[in-house]
């Protein structure tokens, strides 16, 4: 979903369920949880512009992916991001 964001930029609810259903076989319900649950932790957040609602991303892909590495390192290594690298050099 916030892939669908990422590279669309705002998008009105019939457009991002499209877009999220290019990509994975999800259902509208399973659709609409993860977007209120993306919503309550303010990663995303709706607008009426012009009378259409949009969709809006809040958080930087790079932020994002920032976060998840560090929560990969954290539960994995340790919090040691050195033991990460030393598996993907191959030592």
């Amino acid at each position: 979903m916030l892939r669908a964001l990422w590279v669309h930029g705002p998008l009105t609810p019939v457009r991002l369920v499209e877009a999220i259903k290019s990509r994975r076989a999800w259902g509208d319900a399973t659709i609409k949880t993860l977007l209120g649950r993306l919503m309550q932790k303010k990663a995303v957040r709706s607008e009426r512009n012009d009378g259409r609602l949009l969709y809006h991303c809040l958080i930087e892909r790079q932020a994002y992916v920032d976060g998840e590495v560090q929560a990969l390192v954290d539960r994995l290594f340790d919090g040691d991001p050195k033991k990460l690298a030393r598996l993907l050099d191959g030592a």
